[in-house]
């Protein structure tokens, strides 16, 4: 990194306020329903819920301090002042310096800093495909909170930077935790009437994509349809979110207001977990079948996918490519698949699911590897830059934060990335859902459609709208 560029983040890590105030307090009683309760409490105008791994919710906000990278610029906000710097075709490595000065102006003095953001989906065209095909829209957004609360069963931590910071969220975790939810939800037909929005366009951009695969221009491609939602009543995120998680058995969950985006979101996968000693994994999930409340009837559907030669090729060829992907920032000989073709039930619908784990080399970090893995195999393809092109050609418009990646790490070298999948998105004054089917040589336009069905009824029966 030049020495100009290195100035300019470790001046702007420099402005970013201490959370030097902090306060331990019993645990509340329903994590879920506390953290959303903070997140409608409009503390701030960006906010982040974070359900990471084995029941701990993070909530963190404040607005202050950000970092965004476009594909041609980085430009950071802290103490009312604003620090910009072109990086050419590389956002990573300046985001990855730009947190590094944090790391080094903030981690000795109170334990390193935790940061919450996303990536969205066009950020694969600068690592994988075309540049000119990545936009001029963020690819990257992260928040350093003024406030960070973690709920945990055992005990609530509060971490501010200052004292009215602390009271404020203390006193809100303090009021009655309660259950209500707005009355007006999504009917059962309203539901599937939203689920079927689309499904003969998708049936024909899945045939086109067979098409592609049959001719050998790649071998798996991830196809996506959208499902906009009627303006009117607006969608309330906070309430979809506490509803669907109820509902929904997550590997990571969040609720969002960050960077222009809203979601609410029940993600069946990480993209990656790399832990501050250097352990990195990736949790591919592909191949699926509906998950419902029959035991019996899930049992058989779970023998027939892990019979299904069309479903375990999908599966297969993800973890191939996610062994060779994990291969290049890994100590040699440390690549290994912990768990392959686990079945795991994700709401609505149950998955084949592998984890492959690795040891970071010495020389490559965090943001190394989230480089080489992003986008998720399982959102995209193989290979990764031809299922891109196929894409572009047979989806409409561009993804943004579907198929992206919402995010917690921190200073220390750590980095939790969700992805973002099941999920309900907002943007502007457009609320949508979003829903793919990995399609292979073996697909039939019929099936993969009924797919995408069963992923929207992990979020769509379970809308909430803002009173009138």
């Amino acid at each position: 990194m030049t020495t100009g560029l290195r100035k300019t983040w470790d001046e702007w890590a420099g402005a970013v306020p201490r959370l030097a105030r902090s306060s331990t307090l019993e645990p509340c009683e329903d994590l879920a329903a506390a953290a959303t309760r903070l997140a409608r409490a409009a503390l701030a105008d960006q906010y982040m819920v974070y359900e990471a791994a084995a029941g701990v919710w993070h909530f963190a906000a404040g607005s202050a301090e950000s970092l965004t990278a476009h594909a041609a610029g980085i430009t950071a906000r802290a103490a009312g002042r604003t620090w910009t710097s072109p990086t050419g075709d590389r956002p990573l490595t300046a985001f990855a310096d730009a947190l590094g000065a944090l790391s080094a102006a903030r981690g000795a003095r109170d334990g390193g800093r935790h940061f919450y953001g996303w990536g969205a989906f066009e950020l694969a065209h600068l690592l994988h495909a075309d540049p000119a095909a990545a936009g001029d829209g963020p690819l990257l957004h992260a928040l350093i909170p003024s406030v960070e609360v973690t709920l945990t069963g055992d005990r609530t931590v509060i971490r501010a930077v200052d004292e009215a910071w602390l009271r404020k969220v203390s006193d809100l975790l303090a009021e009655p935790t309660t259950q209500d939810l707005p009355p007006d939800g999504t009917t059962p037909e309203v539901s599937e009437r939203i689920i079927a929005a689309g499904t003969d366009a998708y049936g024909s951009a899945v045939s086109r994509t067979v098409e592609d695969i049959r001719a050998g221009l790649l071998e798996k491609a991830v196809v996506s349809r959208k499902v906009p939602l009627p303006a009117a009543p607006p969608v309330d995120f906070p309430a979809t979110y506490l509803t669907g998680r109820r509902a929904n058995t997550p590997a990571r969950s969040y609720l969002l207001d960050l960077g222009g985006y809203r979601a609410a979101g029940f993600s069946p996968e990480t993209v990656l977990e790399v832990g501050e000693d250097g352990r990195v994994s990736t949790q591919p999930l592909a191949g699926t079948r509906a998950h419902g409340t029959d035991p019996t009837e899930n049992e058989r559907l779970r023998t027939e996918l892990l019979t299904d030669p069309k479903e375990v090729h999908e599966h297969a060829v993800s973890v191939r490519l996610a062994w060779d992907e994990m291969t290049a920032v890994c100590r040699p000989g440390s690549v290994t698949v912990e768990e392959f073709m686990a079945v795991r039930p994700r709401g609505s619908v149950q998955h084949l699911a592998s984890r492959v784990t690795g040891r970071l080399r010495p020389d490559a970090g965090p943001w190394d590897a989230f480089s080489s893995i992003f986008p998720a195999i399982t959102a995209t393809g193989v290979p990764k830059r031809s299922a891109l092109h196929a894409l572009a050609r047979h989806e409409e418009g561009p993804r943004g934060l579907y198929g992206g990646a919402v995010f917690r790490g921190s200073t220390g070298g750590a980095l939790d990335a969700a992805l973002v999948l099941r999920t309900l998105i907002g943007e502007g004054e457009e609320t949508w859902l979003r829903a793919g089917a990995g399609v292979t040589a073996q697909s039939v336009p019929e099936r993969e459609t009924e797919e995408t069905c069963e992923k929207l009824r992990s979020v769509a029966p379970h809308l909430r709208f803002a009173m009138q």
